[in-house]
Order: C-alpha cells, then structure tokens, then sequence
C-alpha cells in the first residue's frame, strides 16, 4: 500500500513539473507455431518460459507465444491459417511451404545464419547442402536414414556375428526364421519386416546394389531414373527372392508402423528398421517392457557390403521436407533469429536436449544423471551437429545410428521440380510401388521388367526424364 502510495505520489509530481515517467517496456512477442508445441502440453509452456528467462538475463526481453494447431492435418490446417492472413514470426512446415516461398512468404536463411554466433555451426553436412538449392526451411536435425536394429540375445543365437555383406544377411534372417528364437515352438518369425513398402529395405540395400542415387547413366551415358536401371531390377529381384523364402514379411504392404512395431516386439519380426536414433531407443525400451525377465538389449546392424558397395542410401539435398521458416512480414526476425541463436548454443541445447533439472536429470555438483523421464523427452527446436552432451543417455544402438550416418553421408542428385511435374511424380510412384509389390508378391515374374519401365515412362517417367537430363547435363 505505501508503495503504491508513494508510487503515485511521484507520478503527480512528475506530471506537475511537467516531466512524463518513461513507461517500462514490454517483451517482444514472438508467435511460434511448430507440430507438437501446444499450450496444452505443460512441459512445452515450461520449456519456452525458461527460454525467456535465460534470454532475458542476456539482454534480450521475449515473450513467446505458443500457436495452437492440432497434430492431425496439420500441414492442411497451418496452409489454412497463413492464407487467411493469420502469419506468425516462426512458422514450422511440415509440407505447403513451397507455395508460401514462391508467394515471398518467407525469408531466406543465407542472409541470417552469417549473423549469429551458435545456429550457423551447429547445421549438419546436409543442411549446408540444402540451404544452397533451398533455403527457406532450417531443420538443424539428423537425417532420418531407417537402419537395421536386432535383440542381442537373438543376433548372438543366429550364429551371424554382426553381418557385414549381403549373403550374411540372407544367413541372418535365415537362422531367424528357422530357429525358435522366442521360444513358442514354432518356426513363424520372418528375418525382416517393413511399413507400407520397400523403402527401409532400400536405406542398406540401394548402394549394395549399385543404385547409387536417384538418377543414374545408362550403357550409352544417358541420365536415367536408377528406378528403371539394371542395378534397381537386380535389387528387387533380391526383395523377391527374400519373400520366397520367407525371410521378408509378406504383409508388409498392409503392415503400418504399430503393427511393424508390433511384430518386432512379440517375436514375428527378427529384424526391423528404426528411422532415428531416439526411435531406436523408443524401440529397446518398449522391448524391455515386453520382456521384463529377460531384459533385452538391441545391436545396430550395419549397412551391408555388396556387389557394388557399401554405405547407407544417398540422401535428397535438393530441399528440407521440413523446418523452420521465418515469415517476412515478422517484424520481430532479429528476436527469431537470437532465440534460435541461443537454442544452439551450449546452454541452450542443454535444456532442449536434457529437459528439466529433478525431471529429466538430477545434478549432484558438475556430475549429471538422466532419469527414466530422459527416454520420453524430445528436442522441440533443433539438435546442434556440434554439441557435446554432459551426460550420454543414448544407448550404443542408438549412438551407432548417428554415427553410421555421420561416416555414409552421400549427397544424391535428386533436385526441386516445378510445380507442373505433380502429376507426373504421383503416378510414376504409384506405378513403382505397384510393380515392385507384383515382383516381390510373385504376381509378376522379373522377365516382365520392360513391361514396368514401359509403363513407368508412359505415366510420365519420359517426360520427367527429358526434363532431369537439361538439369542434371546442366550441372
């Protein structure tokens, strides 16, 4: 009361000598909206409070504000949202972002990476990559390559010791399906599941087999989808001998991600691939909790050495499938850019990747511990190439991931193609995917590969192929 008293006491002397108190400033607002940031998620609203407060403490006064959009059609419902006019500073795309580029929508991060101290170190080799051919989207994370993950216990009864080439893959997933690994009596476990199609398969297998990226020359030195070449029609008549034998699941095409889990956990499924290394770790853990009394570990597998190599699948730098944009009608992009600048920094990854002290981790001087809660906590911003974490929370499978992927990154040749080629790209895919499941199924045999390619090019394959080669000659 006598604060206030005094308070106002000196707001009428100020006015009376004609003086006016300078007003205190309020944040800067900074409206985010990224899948997954909800107000309704209490360690989401704790998480940006403590940036505030640390950003504060260095000299920058912001207020972040959390966009809800819900996870499910969100790509459909942010579009929605940014044409009605409704644009905020930080916007995370998950698709649609093409159509606000070329709109001016969104700024170009070559002219504000340069300024910052933290953000521009901490990108990934395929982040520089993509920023040069697109760089409007910033997704500072690795890149999601599925690799091969076993139990222990089963890869050391197949009798495999860590297979290194194809044909000891044939062996692995061989002594899977002939031994009785989980015990039931029966011999109805598959060497190896996927979701949805080949894709997983082709992460370890595509450079195995020659398919070295997504275009290719032929005999005569012409550019050509590796879709349509020799070394892909070898690949999947590998596929279809692997079905044959019963080593590859045959429901594959119908087996989404829970049922492939699923298969993996129960014991019909020896081998699966996990498409990060937190997912790997979210696989181990669930795999834990389905055989507490045996206690289970998972070993990565690397990816196999065949007749044309070895190495993981070459990754798109064409451009981002998604990140962060920064809206050009934000009037707050110097704030964006400090926020994300600080979020790359030591201090600040240690609270994106590390969560909460007495939550996530416990401190006892400079020794830090994780706690169980470390497995179900996840970096909302982005993950620094460059940081060293405190503590290891990963388990070795799920560290191997990052570390295959650092050694067997390879750029592929794939590039952005105008909007009028949609078309085209949607029906040469379903095209794809149809035959490849008639290979792998045994409805078409592999002497009707002209067939396929016949059809792939009438789709559209031509006419996307006449394009690629002026771009690819061009280079």
């Amino acid at each position: 009361m006598l604060g206030r008293m005094l308070l106002g006491a000196m707001t009428v002397m100020a006015l009376t000598a004609g003086t006016a108190i300078p007003a205190l400033a309020d944040p800067v607002t900074i409206r985010v909206v990224s899948k997954d940031l909800l107000t309704t998620n209490p360690d989401d609203v704790k998480l940006v409070k403590k940036y505030e407060e640390a950003l504060k403490a260095k000299g920058t006064d912001i207020h972040i504000q959390i966009v809800d959009l819900p996870s499910s059609g969100y790509a459909d419902k942010l579009s929605a949202m940014l044409l009605s006019g409704d644009i905020p500073d930080l916007i995370y795309f998950q698709g649609g972002d093409a159509k606000m580029a070329e709109q001016g929508v969104l700024e170009d991060w070559n002219n504000w990476l340069p300024k910052t101290t933290y953000l521009k170190d901490a990108l990934f080799p395929h982040n520089v990559e993509r920023l040069k051919n697109y760089p409007y989207l910033l997704y500072v994370y690795p890149p999601r390559i599925p690799q091969p993950v076993i139990r222990t216990d089963w890869l050391a009864k197949s009798g495999v010791a860590a297979p290194q080439t194809v044909d000891d893959y044939v062996k692995l997933f061989t002594a899977i399906k002939d031994g009785d690994f989980d015990g039931n009596g029966k011999a109805d476990t598959y060497g190896v599941t996927t979701a949805d199609n080949t894709q997983e398969l082709d992460s370890i297998f595509n450079q195995a087999f020659g398919v070295t990226g997504t275009w290719m020359k032929n005999d005569a030195g012409e550019w050509i989808a590796a879709r349509t070449s020799k070394q892909e029609k070898d690949k999947i008549a590998f596929y279809a001998s692997l079905k044959e034998k019963g080593l590859y699941d045959p429901e594959y095409i119908t087996t989404k991600w829970d049922v492939k889990e699923d298969k993996f956990y129960s014991g019909r499924a020896g081998v699966v691939f996990g498409s990060s290394a937190e997912v790997i770790d979210i696989y181990g853990g669930k795999m834990r909790q389905a055989h507490p009394d045996q206690n289970p570990t998972l070993t990565l597998l690397a990816p196999p050495k065949g007749p044309a190599g070895q190495g993981l699948i070459a990754l798109d730098v064409s451009k981002e499938a998604r990140g962060l944009a920064i809206a050009t009608t934000s009037e707050h992009k110097e704030e964006v850019v400090k926020l994300l600048d600080f979020i790359a920094s030591p201090e600040g990854q240690e609270i994106e990747r590390l969560g909460f002290e007495g939550e996530q981790y416990t401190k006892d001087g400079n020794t830090i511990k994780t706690t169980d809660k470390i497995a179900t906590w996840y970096a909302r911003f982005l993950v620094a190439a460059n940081w060293q974490p405190p503590v290891q929370w990963m388990s070795d499978a799920a560290q191997g991931s990052l570390k295959t992927i650092a050694a067997n990154f390879k750029p592929d040749n794939a590039f952005v193609w105008p909007a009028d080629y949609a078309t085209d790209i949607d029906a040469t895919e379903n095209v794809y995917r149809a035959w490849v499941y008639k290979f792998i199924s045994g409805e078409a045999k592999m002497d009707q590969w002209d067939q396929f390619v016949s059809e792939w090019n009438s789709a559209g394959g031509e006419h996307m192929t006449e394009y690629a080669r002026t771009v690819l000659n061009g280079k």
